[in-house]
């Protein structure tokens, strides 16, 4: 099974393609990690065209797509999701989502990303993967760490604990996505995992418009 992964839920973009047998070994062909900040949808796209290219393939020998679903902000979230579910349906294969959070690290842990407004969005896991805790949203001062902290780590020294640098993998999006792969009848529909609401709103109040 060619699978293609993609996330935008943070900072850094990650597509990657891999092949996975029938007994669930993932063998990953090219994967990209693009500092992307705001520029997911003018990216994502590149990266890619660049992996498929690298691994020799095409769209077309695709079998399933992945995607992170968050939690993160809610723009870059639409571009992953959006364009999953346009490559999935162009080819007619599965469009699988995972929490992106359950793609950083493995085992026992406590995930943390890049919220902005100086919080974090976190997990937590038990040892054998699964998730215990989360997907939430919280300042780190207020969050209790439970086992070894993943993620990003300019959030230790308010955390109180040490943070081990991790991000989204394409191996980690896949086995997130292990039981859908297997089964994808058993997957739902793409729902990003905003977790509150968007910055942007719309206004309560209009000017008039006058004419003379």
């Amino acid at each position: 099974m060619l699978v293609l992964a993609l996330d935008t839920a943070t900072p850094t973009l990650v597509a990657g393609l891999a092949r996975r047998s029938p007994e669930g070994a993932v063998e990953v062909l090219a994967e990209r990690a693009v500092p992307s900040g705001n520029r997911h949808a003018e990216l994502l796209t590149i990266a890619v065209a660049e992996v498929l290219a690298e691994a020799g393939t095409t769209v077309a020998a695709l079998d399933a797509v992945v995607t992170g679903l968050g939690p993160g902000p809610f723009t870059g979230l639409r571009v992953g999701v959006v364009t999953a579910a346009a490559l999935a349906d162009a080819r007619g294969v599965p469009a699988l989502g995972v929490c992106s959070l359950d793609a950083v690290g493995s085992g026992a842990r406590t995930v943390v990303t890049d919220a902005r407004r100086k919080e974090v969005y976190w997990a937590a896991y038990g040892a054998d993967g699964v998730r215990t805790g989360g997907p939430g949203v919280a300042r780190p001062e207020e969050l209790t760490a439970e086992g070894p902290v993943v993620g990003d780590p300019r959030f230790a020294e308010r955390l109180g604990v040490e943070v081990a640098p991790a991000e989204v993998t394409t191996a980690g999006l896949l086995r997130a996505a292990a039981a859908q792969l297997a089964d994808p009848s058993s997957a739902g529909p793409l729902v990003p995992l905003y977790l509150r609401r968007p910055d942007a709103v719309p206004p309560t109040s209009f000017k008039p418009v006058t004419t003379t």
